[in-house]
């Protein structure tokens, strides 16, 4: 097994192949990928499609002096396995030895740590400019996917591109697909440029100024190292248009390309996961919410930007409310604006998305949305140390980004009956732009009554009454908070429990009612501390006797770990918030 593969220690072992032995590389590589996601998981679909190009390339250019940037890192399996990281793939043993993403500190070959995507033309573009700047001569490339050109940067990084005058090589890999399928204009070009064989009345890359060349078939590799010698040293930016498929040599992953864009672990023969995950979601939750609400009233609707399963959007929902269910591609800056002017023309749009990429659209949440104070719903999810764990996609900066802006109510839910509450209140709300931190911690049921109307606004709510100690614990972290004061309840000390629910605002009242009879405040939340809500509420006690300690995430980029662990080794655990309280106390 892996007779080609095996001898593969850097590109340079790439070059002496002969053109069939290159084929068997390429069998090689999807069985390593193979053996490594059906235990491990990861982006499939991606990978299996880039296997003849990314051999291609390292045939043709001399990595690491000719430079590769890998938009998104979703396809770069086979382009670590030929850069001396094949036991990551072959070896379960050392499975863990790479992450998903290029990341320099890996090898010499990675230029850049990426997660997001639509970021390497113009961070390729970078690089050009400064070899240019330094008298450099190598070639440097970006490779990208058509999904990913639907993101701004992407296109602003093309538009760039087009005036460079000098080597700057764009590999477009079309596979027709993006997470989801491809939303936008641009992909009617991309269509016809496939059915002309790279002709077509329109170019989109040849209207922006880059010289142009068409692979017809970008799984075949004579084809694309004739492609690739053909631009290696050119002089003018260039873009080479390959047409693959998405998850080729799996049939699964060829007839069902959404399902295995990433893949947990499977079995090989059927193509089923090794895990149930069937069960109740707040992505399932938000679906029926919004599906029964979009059915008897044609005023809302939901936005998203490339992940639709995120919403619980699969491709059946998202058919029959094609009218009312909006995704803008890759577009997260888009989506935020589009819903503050369906909101502004009296719609009531939900923007679901993803905590790591909401970043992105910081300036129209901010500027159309809340300086506009029109009423948008987002709803934030994997906004949690149990989101995502690459450092690339971690979740957790949302409250000191949200929580700062006029005019927004950032709302933290604690269950799944209170999420809907907050939910339903927003989107029929006229006032305020809202944000709702979905929970992350597993779905939370409750047989409480929740309130209905969230429009008197900051108020915290006692959910137990005691003294000397208040735990005020926010969205997620509340459970943590019901078992610490139960540690607190069993060592004799009869702490009060708070929910405050409200993240951009402080129910002053209550804060000073707490000085009547408690000594100590502590505050638990699922994110990071600097700049976040705890830090508000020891800012408010800082004139008083009140101590106040506040427990939460560090400033720091978590990569790849276990959540339960990282929160043991941080002190989050009831125990340990607990112990830390009564030291205070005394």
């Amino acid at each position: 097994m892996y007779e080609i593969l095996n001898n593969i220690n850097s590109p340079a072992d790439v070059k002496k192949l002969s053109t069939e032995e290159l084929k068997q590389l390429a069998g090689d590589i999807r069985d390593a990928l193979m053996n490594r996601l059906t235990k491990h998981g990861g982006h499939f679909g991606p990978n299996f499609g880039m296997v003849e190009a990314t051999i291609a390339l390292h045939y043709v250019f001399d990595s690491p002096k000719d430079k590769m940037v890998f938009d998104v890192s979703h396809q770069t399996y086979p382009h670590k396995m030929l850069t001396g990281r094949r036991l990551a793939y072959t070896d379960e043993a050392h499975f863990d030895d790479v992450c998903g993403y290029t990341y320099p500190p890996e090898s010499e070959h990675d230029q850049f740590f990426i997660g997001h995507t639509s970021t390497s033309v113009s961070l390729a573009a970078g690089l050009a400019k400064g070899r240019d700047l330094t008298g450099g001569k190598e070639n440097i490339i970006a490779i990208i996917g058509d999904g990913s050109l639907s993101g701004g940067e992407a296109l602003e990084g093309i538009d760039f591109a087009g005036e460079m005058d000098t080597n700057f090589i764009i590999v477009i890999n079309d596979n027709d697909m993006s997470i989801a399928e491809n939303h936008g204009g641009m992909y009617k070009n991309l269509k016809a440029l496939r059915e002309g064989n790279g002709k077509a009345d329109t170019n989109l890359f040849t209207a922006m100024g880059l010289d142009y060349v068409f692979v017809k078939d970008g799984n075949d590799i004579p084809q694309l190292i004739e492609a690739f010698r053909s631009v290696k040293d050119s002089t003018k930016p260039v873009a080479v248009h390959i047409v693959t498929q998405k998850g080729k040599g799996y049939k699964p992953a060829e007839e069902n390309r959404e399902e295995w864009h990433w893949h947990m672990p499977f079995d090989p023969e059927t193509g089923k996961g090794k895990w149930d995950w069937s069960g109740e979601s707040y992505g399932s939750m938000t679906a029926d919410y919004l599906t029964k609400k979009m059915s008897s009233d044609k005023t809302v609707c939901g936005i998203n930007a490339a992940t639709p399963g995120v919403m619980g959007f699969g491709e059946d929902k998202r058919r029959q409310f094609k009218d009312q269910f909006f995704d803008v591609g890759i577009a997260e800056e888009t989506a935020a604006a589009l819903a503050s002017g369906i909101a502004k023309n009296g719609g009531k749009p939900v923007f679901g998305v993803n905590s790591t990429f909401m970043q992105r659209a910081f300036d129209q949440i901010m500027q159309d949305i809340c300086l506009n104070s029109n009423p948008v719903t987002i709803a934030v999810y994997s906004a949690s140390v149990w989101g995502m764990s690459d450092a690339t996609h971690i979740g957790i900066y949302d409250i000191p980004m949200l929580s700062n802006m006029p005019e927004l109510v950032y709302l933290a839910p604690t269950c799944a009956e209170e999420y809907l509450a907050m939910l339903d209140w927003s989107v029929e709300q006229t006032k305020y732009p809202v944000a709702i931190r979905v929970p992350c911690n597993g779905v939370q049921h409750s047989d409480k009554k929740f309130p209905t109307d969230y429009s008197d606004l900051n108020k915290f709510e006692v959910t137990k009454q005691g003294k000397d100690i208040a735990v005020i614990a926010l969205g997620d972290f509340y459970q943590i908070g019901e078992q610490t004061v139960a540690e607190l309840a069993a060592s004799g000390i009869d702490a009060t429990l708070i929910n405050p629910r409200y993240i951009t605002g402080l129910d002053t009242a209550l804060l000073e009612k707490l000085k009547a009879n408690h000594k100590v405040v502590v505050t638990l939340e699922d994110g990071v501390l600097d700049g976040g809500f705890g830090q508000k509420i020891a800012a408010f006690y800082g004139d008083s006797d009140m101590k106040v300690k506040c427990f939460g995430l560090g400033k720091k980029f978590y990569d790849r770990y276990n959540a339960n662990e990282l929160l043991k080794e941080l002190g989050i655990v009831p125990d340990n918030i607990a112990k830390s309280a009564k030291a205070l106390l005394k």
